[in-house]
């Protein structure tokens, strides 16, 4: 994947336009570890930042194809922030640093050369149904958190 520009999506035919005001978390919704880590987001993000994607939609699908990403093959989750793109263990450590306090503490992990980094990463992400299950329907958000998912 070569560089891409910021917002480039918004200049895409095939990528419906989207609310991105704020971060875009696009996620696995079978997965029961990427369910997790929404969960785990959704408790820590106390201001309330980021939005959420099931992988297994349209705007997605969309979003994946554009990047260059296999559309139906969902073994990172995506980072869209500020119109720029992060995957892998990179999306990770920026999610969770801007939580604030202690979290800003993981921005050390970037120290790890990235591509150990994200090795390790692709070794859960390949297992992840096998050491974590999968669900049979995308997460659904309780109400009070349901204006932060996207459809």
């Amino acid at each position: 994947m070569g560089i891409i520009s910021a917002y480039s999506y918004r200049d895409d035919k095939t990528v419906p336009a989207f609310p991105d005001d704020r971060p875009l978390i696009v996620f696995d919704g079978i997965c029961a570890l990427c369910s997790g880590f929404v969960r785990f987001v959704l408790r820590h993000d106390k201001t309330r930042q980021y939005r959420f994607l099931a992988a297994q939609s349209d705007l997605a699908t969309a979003l994946y194809r554009h990047y260059g990403l296999a559309a139906d093959h969902w073994e990172t989750n995506l980072l869209i922030k500020e119109g720029r793109l992060y995957i892998r263990s990179e999306a990770a450590i920026e999610i969770v640093r801007h939580f604030g306090g202690p979290w800003r503490a993981i921005g050390f992990l970037r120290l790890i050369p990235r591509t150990l980094r994200d090795w390790v990463y692709d070794r859960i992400a390949g297992n992840r149904y096998l050491w974590f299950g999968q669900h049979d329907l995308c997460l659904v958000p309780e109400p009070s958190q349901a204006d932060r998912f996207l459809a």
